[in-house]
């Protein structure tokens, strides 16, 4: 099984077609009423290769509802959009429950294709209060958080301490020691997902929030692009590609590949989300036990992250709605949430999880997360979210490459959003 490497990282696309279970509050292994049958659990790829054993306990526990694994494409955009296409189905959709990235919440229940869902059926109390409010669109509640995610900044614990100065908590920092520090060792000096996909979507939105701006209002409706706060923050992306503190081949990067850069020692700083952290020190990684981790920086100290993961829905159409809020409690239970952390290296929606001292010392990184996860915000909301991420990725990219200023990419993006809006 693979994962999918979308911006929230930490992005499973389940799709489970529910052919019955009990109505909810049902103890695990109670006998079902009428309609008991298998699920079919459609996924994009797990490449930690948790969900299955996490998953052979929902099935010990019901016999006669197994869960059959069906992978979807790996790309999200591609996930995305073989979602839609089900969904428009109505009647003849396949999916009952949905696990979709936390940016297409909104986009999902303005189309009608998900249905509301009662608060008090969820334990939200417990989760980390930014987390639900990326699974509401126009005040309801559409979705239940399940792994939950924040950029952080990765960067070489060793190298920093040869040369006596903390990891950079302002962009200037970030900038010098790329520019004077990475050299000397034979390194690159930062990166992150800046491919035109949803990562660079992700990085952009970061890069202008910590700057105090923002993109969108209004659910959508106002454009709030064209700021100083926007320019500065493109304009320090497109800065460093310029300057060469960012290599011009992080213009190709996903998360992946971001990742494979730093753990095979080219890179001295890199953004990325934690999963990035296990995998480079792990055993076999060039940087094991070389690597810290600390909140991305911003203009005048700490920046703002955007939150990554993904929402449990339920399909408006689907056949079994209280067997789909089951099987989301189940998922969402604070057994399940520990081992998404444990097995699968996510980062769990549960608050308490992250103030578990065995856990700490297994997830050195689990405090800045929360941190991190506690100050962040979530992309635009907008029912037309994936045009509003393509003209993002374009726009931004073009001013990474050159192709023109801060200035007239953010007056473009304005342009182009308001068109969007207007649809």
């Amino acid at each position: 099984m693979r994962w999918i490497h979308a911006a929230g990282r930490g992005l499973l696309v389940l799709v489970v077609v529910l052919t019955g279970y009990v109505a909810a509050g049902a103890q695990a292994g109670e006998p079902a009423g009428g309609g008991r049958g298998p699920l079919t659990l459609a996924t994009a790829g797990d490449l930690t290769g948790y969900l299955g054993p996490l998953l052979e306990g929902w099935n010990r526990t019901h016999p006669g509802e197994k869960v059959t694994l069906v992978e979807l494409p790996d790309s999200a955009d591609e996930t995305q959009a073989q979602m839609a296409t089900d969904l428009r189905d109505g009647d003849r959709s396949r999916f009952d429950v949905l696990n979709i990235d936390v940016n297409w919440t909104s986009e999902f229940a303005a189309a009608g294709w998900i249905r509301p869902l009662p608060r008090d059926r969820f334990p939200l109390k417990t989760f980390l209060p930014p987390v639900v409010d990326t699974a509401t669109y126009d005040g309801q509640l559409y979705a239940v958080p399940y792994v939950t995610n924040a950029g952080l900044l990765l960067y070489r614990k060793d190298i920093l301490a040869k040369e006596g100065v903390d990891p950079p908590r302002t962009w200037a920092e970030l900038e010098r020691y790329a520019k004077t520090i990475a050299p000397k060792y034979g390194l690159d000096g930062y990166a992150g997902q800046f491919l035109p996909y949803e990562g660079l979507t992700v990085n952009a939105a970061e890069a202008v929030y910590s700057a105090g701006g923002s993109i969108l209002g209004d659910e959508g409706e106002r454009v709030t692009v064209d700021s100083a706060a926007a320019r500065e923050g493109i304009g320090f992306l497109a800065r460093g590609v310029r300057e060469g503190w960012i290599p011009k081949e992080a213009l190709t990067y996903k998360e992946e590949e971001s990742k494979q850069a730093f753990q095979d020692g080219r890179l001295l700083f890199l953004r990325n989300w934690p999963y990035a952290y296990v995998g480079a020190s792990a055993p076999g990684s060039e940087v094991a036990g070389k690597v810290g981790a600390v909140p991305l920086p911003g203009p005048d100290g700490p920046g703002t992250s955007v939150l990554g993961g993904s929402n449990l829905a339920v399909s408006a159409h689907a056949r079994h709605p209280d067997s789909a809020a089951h099987l989301i409690a189940y998922l969402t239970s604070e057994r399940v949430q520990r081992q998404v952390l444990t097995r699968g290296a996510l980062p769990p929606v549960r608050a308490d999880l992250y103030e578990d001292p065995a856990l700490i010392r297994r997830f050195p990184y689990l405090p800045t997360l929360r941190e991190s996860v506690r100050t962040a915000e979530p992309r635009p909301k907008s029912p037309r979210y994936d045009q509003v991420s393509l003209v993002v990725q374009a726009v931004v990219h073009d001013a990474m490459a050159g192709h023109e200023t801060p200035t007239a990419a953010v007056r473009r993006l304005a342009r182009e959003l308001a068109l969007i809006s207007r649809r």
